[in-house]
This record gives C-alpha cells, structure tokens and sequence, in this order.
C-alpha cells in the first residue's frame, strides 16, 4: 500500500464529523481504492459495534439490553473500541517480537492525540490540591475525568505515585 491514500485515513476530535460517519466514508473508500489492510482494520472496527448496548427494563420487570442505534453510538464508544483493539494488537506484536503492524498504524489513525506526561503534570499542578484527599490516589478519578480517553491510566498512576 502507497502513503498517498492512507493519508486520507483517520480522525480527529477537530474534524466535523463524527467517527462513526468518518469510518464509514473511509471504509467506502478503502473498498473503492482496494486498499485491503484499511477496509480490514474498518471493518474489525465496526464488527465490534454489537458490543455497544443500552441497559432496559422489559414490560415483565426483567433487565436486559439492547443494541445502541447508530444515533446512539458516541465517538468515545468507538475509540474505547479501537483502544481495545490496539491493545490487543500490540499484546500479539509483543508476543511475536514485532514492533507494529499496518493494522496498528491504520487503528492509531483513528484514535485521538494522547495526553503527553508533561500535559498531565502540568494539569495536575494547576488542577489538584491533593489537601482535599486521602491520599494522592485518590485524585486519579478527577484527572482521569478531566483528560477521558485521551490520558493513559497507567501513566496517571505513576505519575501520581512519583508525585511530591
């Protein structure tokens, strides 16, 4: 595959559209171009879109849940779908002793910037006054509140435990 057409791929927060709308432009064209490894990695995504449900009550009182409509589905439903999927990408890479993959690259296309460790310090040095809890860990749900996906958690935490 050439660089020229998978510049085209991706998504960011910035753009106006949603991730759900820019992942099916990107998957028509992928199919369109015969890009094989983005229709793959588009397609992996969307598979995993029955994950996405809504808790509900039937009429008899039993709890149950249905699938989210495609109005219902939220970029960070979707991103939380493709870190898994990075994740879990990485965790084979490891296991084979590679360091990455076309399907990583074209998932990381999708996923927004993550939080550098010198954004969350600073966040955290104008943000938290660690007076007001227990102890340090405790500030990690209002930063990981603030920063959402954007921020990894096990970052957080080490910054927190390296914290004066």
């Amino acid at each position: 595959m050439s660089d020229a057409p998978k510049a085209a791929y991706g998504w960011n927060p910035e753009m106006s559209v949603s991730l759900l709308d820019k992942l099916k432009a990107d998957l028509k064209q992928s199919m369109l171009n015969r890009d094989v490894v983005p229709r793959g990695a588009i397609r992996q995504i969307m598979a995993e879109f029955p994950k996405l449900t809504v808790p509900i009550t039937l009429e008899s009182g039993k709890k149950s849940t249905r699938l989210k409509t495609n109005e219902e589905i939220t970029d960070d439903d979707i991103v939380g779908i493709i870190q898994g999927l990075a994740k879990s990408e990485r965790m084979v890479l490891e296991a084979k002793n590679e360091e990455s993959s076309d399907y990583l690259n074209i998932l990381q296309l999708y996923l927004p910037k993550m939080a550098s460790r010198e954004e969350i310090l600073a966040w955290i040095g104008d943000n938290i006054d660690f007076s007001e809890y227990k102890n340090k860990m405790q500030a990690m749900g209002s930063i990981m509140k603030h920063f959402g996906k954007q921020a990894d958690g096990k970052m957080v935490n080490q910054i927190l435990q390296e914290w004066e």
